[in-house]
């Protein structure tokens, strides 16, 4: 050991360590002090990136430094994650993360990061429960009808989706086994395509977020059945959960949050929680999430943490029961 070793040695003895802790308040304390860029791995529009917009436009004027969205979209968002893991963990890069961040480990053979590894969570923002829904003119009235009409003739009914491995595939095949039935999917290249389809009659029924949803129900051209959230929905008080409407322990959200990259020192990593829940409580903030059927979540990084870890545990399980592989 050299002299210079000896004498840090001695002085994160004196310190107690402080001296390391000061270190992380000093980051905290400059953090930040240039743009920021916030990817969003979708194209504009839709929930995730008014989110990210949301965000950049608060913490621009909270901070007073330039904060961009950056859409990055493709590759069922391994494009715009992968540009994220390979990004400096400095907390000058963000992803906005939703369900495909917990599923596309299972989904796909390989992925040009690990998502344990490759970042570190920093917020829950919130969730959005998937809707059950029929054309107006179904004859299907209610989710008993719905699985009664399935069990009789597997495979018969068929079901809308976004394409192989979305959120509302992935939904409706947790939903199969939940429910010990059987149907068709038929895959559209994207959430509006398939709600055009549900509404047009060209596939019977579907799953989809609140957010997505509300719009062609709110039309008259779509018919809500269930809500698969834990309890009913403010925003559809007459709406069931599919739980009262006989599939126990049926919940699916769509959920959206917030990743920086591994290795992002955990003082910048506490200041963009702790902003990110501050942002979540403003007044026009929960209007517009509540304008979307968004609810609001927040919490620690850790709580996120864990939240990510069960997700990707639900899925696993799922993917594999269905056999679901994406190229």
């Amino acid at each position: 050991m050299n002299i210079i070793h000896r004498f840090v040695l001695v002085v994160f003895i004196l310190t107690g360590g402080s001296l390391f802790s000061g270190y992380a308040w000093s980051q905290d304390a400059v953090y930040p002090s240039k743009p920021i860029r916030i990817v969003v791995p979708y194209p504009p529009g839709g929930f995730n990136d008014t989110l990210g917009r949301l965000v950049a436009n608060k913490l621009s004027t909270d901070w007073k430094v330039p904060v961009v969205v950056d859409n990055k979209p493709g590759g069922g968002t391994v494009i715009g994650t992968q540009s994220v893991a390979s990004s400096s963990p400095d907390g000058y890069t963000i992803l906005v993360v939703q369900f495909p961040f917990a599923a596309n480990p299972w989904l796909y053979k390989s992925l040009p990061y690990d998502t344990n590894q490759s970042f570190a969570p920093v917020m829950l923002a919130g969730r959005a429960p998937m809707v059950l829904a029929v054309n107006a003119l179904s004859p299907i009235t209610s989710v008993a009808q719905m699985v009664a009409s399935a069990r009789a003739n597997p495979k018969k009914l068929n079901y809308g989706s976004s394409g192989p491995g979305s959120s509302n595939h992935l939904a409706m095949a947790l939903f199969e086994s939940t429910s010990s039935t059987e149907l068709t999917q038929i895959p559209y290249k994207g959430s509006s395509p398939m709600l055009a389809g549900l509404a047009g009659g060209q596939v019977e029924l579907a799953f989809d977020a609140l957010p997505h949803v509300q719009p062609f129900i709110q039309s008259g051209k779509v018919r809500a059945l269930a809500i698969a959230s834990e309890k009913r929905t403010p925003l559809m008080p007459d709406l069931p959960t599919i739980a009262e409407s006989g599939v126990p322990n049926y919940e699916v959200s769509s959920w959206h949050g917030f990743v920086v990259p591994a290795g992002t020192p955990q003082a910048v990593i506490d200041k963009l929680n702790r902003e990110l829940n501050s942002i979540l409580k403003m007044p026009d903030i929960q209007q517009i999430f509540d304008r979307e059927g968004v609810v609001a979540d927040g919490g620690t990084a850790e709580y996120f943490r864990v939240f990510i870890a069960s997700q990707m545990s639900l899925w696993k399980k799922v993917v594999q029961q269905a056999n679901i592989v994406v190229e």
